[in-house]
């Protein structure tokens, strides 16, 4: 069997993304700031459950007067679920500065989603899918970190909510299953053959107005709390704009990034990375339009906060892209080897390399279970896309020399050593690799879709009571 670590696979959870980041309040200093609502990186079509933030993930008790809307294959939906998920999704539409829908369209929504999300988590269990406590507890990890707080503040925050502890993680359980389902179903569905990669280049060549312009975008965000109040915004403001100040005055981004940012890619300089001008947030799209590269925007704000832009990159697809050189030791968890005692003995394998006991290369080349075991765990230069989206976004987010913690990913469990970072113009196969993730997207978006109608279809649903909101 080949125990080559896969590329090129694509982001099917890009939205939800790398290291459990389907539980990260993503640019969210907050614990209570949804991904829908941050401006940051929209939800693509196929995401059509969404992340569940804190704050959301269970219900409040059921009251007396709670009843059955509907029956998903003999397991019911209640009004209280529908009402509290339409209640969040309300918020996050508030944030985004959306329309707001009316009551009964909400309502519908919901439940539709609601629907989805019980069938396929049916779907999930008949397939064997199962989540052990190790992996939820990352999750829970997670979002305590992506909110700057550890996890006794993060469940000491749930029980301020009223959201009892067990319901939540129970919640994290759910989504990691969908997570690993939507990746087994799907991804195997969709390829992109060579013929039509050059026929896409061709088609770009001969008409560069054809393909999206590309850019790539840093950004300085000030988060602003759920429910903020005029006074609690002003002074979040005021460092919003001397961030801005210190960026026009010619201090370096990237630091600037790290120092004051609230996001999780402030580890990276505030990098959105290079990417086609469709697939940044319009609100970013439209403030840094008539910039050039260097320039700097004015405070711009979004459902998260308020956030200051710089362009780093703008022109034609394929020009250049910041690579990752990368190695890591994998961990397949097997009948003698179970996840947590993967994690633990990665968690070993950092200790002793940080303590100068041992070699990162060393120990990849007689523990990892990946075919660059022999490498010593090397990768060698990845290109944006190369890697599973869960694994890409911790190695993204890791300065040189610098050691992950363990992470697992649908191939096993790893420890990732940053070893380098550049800009580089790509070669022509590597541009061909590019086109190729890009295609690989669309289709991923589009076979996402189609499953899901799919599983919805074949799940017998019984609608009972009118749902009240």
């Amino acid at each position: 069997m080949d125990t080559t670590f896969p590329k090129a696979r694509g982001r099917l959870m890009q939205a939800v993304g790398a290291t459990l980041a389907a539980f990260a309040v993503t640019g969210a200093a907050t614990y209570g700031t949804h991904a829908l609502a941050q401006g940051v990186q929209p939800v693509p079509p196929r995401a059509v459950t969404s992340p569940v933030p804190l704050g959301a993930a269970a219900a409040p008790l059921q009251r007396a007067a709670d009843y059955i809307v509907a029956v998903v294959n003999s397991e019911p939906i209640t009004n209280n679920e529908v009402r509290t998920q339409a209640q969040r999704l309300a918020q996050q539409i508030a944030q985004a500065r959306r329309p707001a829908p009316s009551q009964a369209e909400l309502g519908r929504v919901v439940l539709e989603r609601l629907i989805s999300e019980k069938a396929q988590l049916q779907l999930a269990r008949d397939a064997g899918i199962r989540i052990d406590n190790q992996a939820v507890d990352q999750a829970e990890q997670s979002v305590a970190q992506q909110n700057k707080i550890d996890v006794p503040e993060l469940r000491k925050r749930l029980a301020q909510d009223g959201i009892s502890l067990a319901p939540y993680r129970e919640s994290l359980r759910d989504q990691l299953a969908l997570m690993r389902l939507r990746e087994r179903e799907v991804d195997a569905r969709v390829r992109v053959s060579d013929l039509e990669v050059e026929q896409f280049m061709r088609e770009q060549a001969a008409n560069p107005q054809a393909g999206a312009v590309q850019i790539n975008i840093a950004h300085i965000l000030v988060a602003v709390p759920e429910n903020a109040t005029p006074e609690q915004i002003a002074p979040l403001q005021a460092k919003a704009q001397a961030a801005l100040q210190r960026a026009r005055a010619k201090e370096d981004f990237a630091t600037l990034a790290r120092e004051l940012s609230d996001a999780p890619d402030r580890a990276n300089g505030g990098q959105l990375g290079l990417r086609p001008a469709d697939r940044v947030p319009p609100l970013f799209l439209e403030a840094t339009q008539s910039l050039a590269v260097g320039d700097i925007s004015g405070v711009v704000r979004s459902g998260a906060g308020f956030h200051v832009l710089k362009v780093l990159e703008k022109g034609a697809p394929g020009m250049s892209v910041v690579q990752h050189r990368a190695r890591h030791i994998l961990l397949r968890p097997s009948a003698q080897l179970n996840e947590a005692q993967a994690r633990e003995k990665l968690a070993e394998f950092k200790r002793r390399v940080l303590n100068g006991q041992d070699d990162f290369a060393a120990l990849a080349r007689v523990n990892s279970q990946d075919a660059s075991a022999p490498q010593g765990g090397d990768l060698g230069w990845a290109s944006p896309g190369q890697f599973v989206p869960e694994f890409e976004q911790v190695m993204n987010a890791l300065q040189p020399g610098q050691i992950s913690d363990p992470l697992a990913s649908r191939f096993g469990v790893h420890l990732i050593q940053l070893q380098e970072r550049r800009t580089t113009a790509l070669t022509r196969a590597e541009q061909q690799e590019v086109v190729r993730n890009q295609l690989r997207d669309k289709k991923l978006e589009e076979a996402y879709l189609v499953w899901v109608q799919e599983v919805r279809g074949r799940a017998f649903v019984e609608f009972r009571e009118p749902v009240q909101l």
